[in-house]
């Protein structure tokens, strides 16, 4: 019995010993308290890391992350890099496809996760009518005075005396084609109808391809206005013509990286697209093109704006004013071809480059595009949308 005793009291001891070892390890203390946005499986890649904040003066010693809901090229590690290493935090991305998505995820319980949002023009407006995002203090954007004016006069984003949105980039859905096999710049949008393209043509998965069948019926040459605000019978017209188009379509693309697949691996040969596409497909030795068509085109504006319950409001609006430099906008520019806000980028451009994008005639080449507005029967644009799709 006593030497049982005995041996029970080495165990104990031994064992008591090993959690007095291991506590001072640390051991099964590990976890990760990083926060991720909801969607992190979609996020832009880690490829910038964070610097020991000690050896930067002005960056931030509590470690954070900034979380963006942004278009696809948004969130590029060439220009992501700066801020976080500036300030000592983590950026993640996640990328939605529509601004319809957007506003999902927005209303969806995204409100608690995101910091800074991307919105276009035609919803940046819906955004603070439904009071989703937090006015900017204009006084903390140090770069707002070199924007240019066209852009930061536009009054969709002020309400009450107040500002909401910054504006970051801007551009046109042009069309897009593979001038290796279409040798003649087309000029009109009836190209897509042309039945020796069958199944080589890709138009957004997005009502925005009703905006431009509007353009086509001539709507809008008296009021830019008039194709975001079609009648019934005018949608049901639109809705036709698209679905004459599905004959033509190989497929509807979701996101830009879909397109620029799309055409990287010669499936098609037109298309609606952004500036984005040609920049990125180009650099493997392709020649696409765009151009205006005689009927015109749409754009888009978009803005940077703070989500109202961002627990990192005021991270956020730095994140904007490093944003919207003209150092981070040559930057923007090098990765997207689209046209950016701060008209100081030129200054670091190439002639050719600010030839590319239209900073040198921003106010002319502008005059072109009818950009978007808030469509105020978005649903029923979107059930009209869906029918062609349905078709």
């Amino acid at each position: 019995m006593i030497k049982r005793l005995k041996g029970v009291s080495f165990i104990l001891a031994i064992l008591f010993g090993l959690s007095l070892w291991l506590s001072a390890c640390g051991g099964g203390s590990g976890t990760d308290t990083s926060q991720k946005p909801a969607d992190s499986a979609t996020a832009a890649p880690d490829s910038a890391s964070k610097t020991d904040s000690a050896a930067k003066p002005d960056a931030k010693s509590d470690s954070k992350t900034l979380n963006l809901l942004t278009w696809e090229g948004y969130a590029d590690p060439a220009f992501i890099k700066g801020f976080e290493e500036k300030y000592g935090v983590k950026v993640t991305a996640t990328y939605f496809g529509s601004s319809d998505e957007l506003v999902s995820k927005l209303k969806g319980g995204g409100g608690n996760v995101y910091d800074v949002i991307s919105p276009s023009s035609d919803v940046a407006g819906y955004l603070v009518q439904q009071d989703l995002v937090a006015p900017i203090d204009v006084n903390q954007i140090s770069n707002y005075s070199k924007l240019a004016k066209k852009l930061t006069d536009m009054p969709d984003v002020k309400k009450d005396g107040k500002l909401y949105g910054i504006p970051f980039t801007w551009g046109p859905d042009s069309l897009i084609y593979d001038a290796d096999v279409i040798k003649t710049p087309p000029t009109s949008w009836n190209v897509f109808w042309d039945p020796q393209y069958k199944g080589k043509v890709s138009i957004w998965d997005d009502i925005s391809n009703i905006y431009l069948v509007g353009q086509m019926m001539g709507l809008d040459k008296n009021d830019p206005g008039a194709v975001y605000n079609m009648t019934d019978q005018q949608l049901q017209e639109a809705k036709k013509k698209l679905i004459e188009l599905k004959s033509q379509i190989r497929k509807y693309w979701a996101t830009a990286g879909e397109l620029n697949d799309l055409f990287s691996n010669k499936e098609i040969v037109l298309a609606v697209g952004w500036p984005l596409t040609p920049i990125t497909v180009n650099k493997t030795g392709r020649n696409l093109q765009e151009v205006i068509p005689q009927e015109g085109i749409t754009g888009w504006i978009d803005r940077l704006m703070v989500v109202k319950s961002s627990p990192n409001q005021e991270l956020a609006q730095k994140y904007i004013d490093y944003a919207v430099s003209a150092e981070t906008q040559k930057i923007v520019a090098d990765v997207t071809g689209y046209g950016v806000a701060n008209l100081d980028a030129k200054k670091l451009m190439s002639e050719e480059q600010a030839k590319s994008i239209h900073i040198d005639d921003m106010e002319n080449y502008m005059q072109k595009i009818n950009f978007w507005q808030q469509v105020k029967e978005r649903d029923k644009y979107n059930e009209i949308w869906n029918e062609v799709k349905a078709q």
